[in-house]
């Protein structure tokens, strides 16, 4: 449904107003010295209990690195505590401290006495079609972001065999995440790279492939399958990991099926796997297409001391 272009010019006057009044066109908001973004933070830590960067990063619709940037600073002044997950070791839940929960309660009081200053220049009827009339725009706008979202998984492609460039992301990919998370050094970055390297010479026997998510052109994900290193008929994943935006898009599950769809029609007599402990939602995307667990043992090859796993499906 088309909307009426003077509709749509009364609203977007009204909201230019609304962002000038509230105070959004300031550094700092809310009678704080933080910027809105860390002012949005804080009260959806309020509102949700506690939170991951990557759930803040969904919510507010802000970039992983300036996520990461607010939140070091806001732990630094005490305003958040951060304790490991208890669904997934690689990942913090962070809430508010006693000094945050305080922050926010003055807050609330400032944004609760300008909307009653505003409301007290209505009568009743006008309160309640603002109120319904905001909750739909809000509503509305929110829709079009997971539309935005939805198109975004939507525009992903999986392809598979050799892309160009594909030996450097697929490394920066890993070297990026694995440093992060598990202070991996040059050592892990300059395995995956020298294996990617080797696997891709091999990629001309049938045993053996390579698929990658593809977003406007960008590697965002891949997962291999090894058919010759391990022998013994046993096939090898390797080499799978997404961009840190499309964790949890479901494009990860599209390409663990189709690495074990090449396996089944191949009929190896196992796939082998090899990973860390830590990576709790990775194990269970592994256990739902049928590895178990086979080994497990203390590790400290990569740089830094790690539970290593070997997981197996037949």
């Amino acid at each position: 449904m088309m909307a009426d272009s003077s509709i749509v010019e009364e609203i977007r006057i009204s909201s230019r107003l609304m962002v000038r009044e509230l105070g959004f066109m300031n550094h700092t908001l809310a009678a704080t010295d933080y910027s809105p973004s860390v002012v949005h933070t804080l009260l959806e830590m309020e509102s949700r209990g506690s939170m991951t960067a990557a759930q803040i990063v969904q919510v507010l619709g802000l970039e992983k690195s300036s996520v990461s940037r607010m939140l070091a600073k806001l732990i630094k002044a005490g305003e958040l505590e951060e304790t490991p997950s208890t669904e997934d070791a690689r990942f913090k839940q962070l809430s508010l401290s006693a000094q945050g929960k305080e922050t926010v309660r003055k807050i609330n009081a400032y944004g609760n006495e300008r909307v009653i200053s505003a409301l007290q220049k209505m009568d009743a009827s006008q309160q309640r079609i603002v109120s319904e009339g905001l909750g739909f725009y809000a509503s509305a706008l929110k829709a079009c972001r997971d539309d935005a979202d939805l198109n975004t998984r939507s525009a992903i492609e999986i392809v598979s065999g050799y892309h160009p460039g594909m030996i450097g992301r697929i490394t920066e990919m890993h070297g990026s995440f694995y440093a992060r998370e598990h202070n991996f050094g040059s050592f892990f970055e300059s395995k995956v790279a020298a294996g990617l390297a080797e696997f891709s010479g091999r990629l001309d026997n049938p045993d053996n492939q390579i698929w990658l998510a593809m977003l406007n052109g960008r590697i965002v994900g891949s997962v291999a399958i090894d058919g010759e290193d391990l022998g013994n008929n046993e096939a090898h994943l390797r080499w799978f990991i997404l961009d840190d935006g499309c964790r949890g898009s479901g494009v990860g599950r599209k390409l663990i099926a189709e690495a074990m769809k090449f396996c089944d029609e191949k009929a190896f007599s196992a796939v082998q796997l090899w990973t860390f402990n830590k990576l709790a939602a990775a194990r269970r995307l592994y256990e739902s297409f049928g590895f178990e667990l086979a080994k497990e043992w203390q590790g400290d090859q990569w740089g830094s001391s790690i539970t290593e796993q070997q997981f197996t499906r037949r």
